[in-house]
């Protein structure tokens, strides 16, 4: 993981609970392709392969986590790109942008499986 100061002065300044369910996340994002390497980018954790990022950490404000899962910071043509969420783990405001909301821990660690095959079928589709 490139940015390990960054990454790791942003995860103990969460609070131990917000902390738990992103060390969930990141560790289910890592694992999603060998080549991914980990920094912070908006703010957030966030996953990319070379310069551009596939799947982006975050804190809600109004409480919980979310993933991101994108196609790069600058918008691209999605006219023919389908993602298929069999699980309906996201919701999907285009077709190249899935956003993945969690209370806690818990709820990660049960979905946890699912979000496995998600996010590994996400950087197939997406490198």
């Amino acid at each position: 993981m490139a940015d390990d100061a960054a990454v790791t002065a942003y995860l103990e300044g969460l609070p131990p609970d917000t902390r738990a369910a992103i060390d969930v996340l990141r560790a289910i994002a890592g694992t999603a392709h060998p080549g991914l390497v980990e920094r912070i980018k908006w703010n957030a954790p966030s996953f990319a392969l070379g310069d551009e990022d596939r799947i982006t950490l975050g804190v809600e404000r109004k409480g919980g986590v979310r993933a991101v899962l994108h196609r790069g910071a600058k918008v691209k043509d999605a006219s023919g790109f389908r993602f298929a969420d069999p699980d309906g783990l996201a919701q999907w405001p285009t077709p190249d942008r899935g956003v993945l909301r969690f209370a806690d821990a818990a709820e990660i660690e049960a979905r946890r499986d699912p979000l496995n095959d998600m996010f590994r079928r996400w950087m197939e589709v997406t490198r």
